[in-house]
């Protein structure tokens, strides 16, 4: 048996390509932001890069991963330039 036709037959499937890169992207942002706000005393910082890095693992459509990295990058950025 086909190992692919065995993992559907259980409801998993592979991510698309877009859902892939998008993980990386918002990954790399998030441990770029974690190590800012480990250097400076900023906690926030820290905590928004946390939630960049380890919200892919929790959503599995491709535009939601697409809004949530959006979302959360645009709150990253409006902490960093508040403080």
């Amino acid at each position: 048996m086909d190992t692919l036709s065995a993992l559907q037959s259980l409801g998993l499937e592979l991510p698309s390509p877009a859902y892939i890169a998008g993980a990386v992207v918002f990954g790399l942002i998030g441990m770029a932001a974690y190590w800012h706000g480990k250097k400076t005393p900023q906690r926030r910082t820290r905590w928004w890069g946390v939630a960049l890095m380890f919200y892919p693992y929790a959503i599995s459509l491709t535009w939601m991963l697409y809004a949530v990295g959006v979302a959360l990058c645009l709150g990253l950025w409006w902490e960093v330039r508040r403080t």
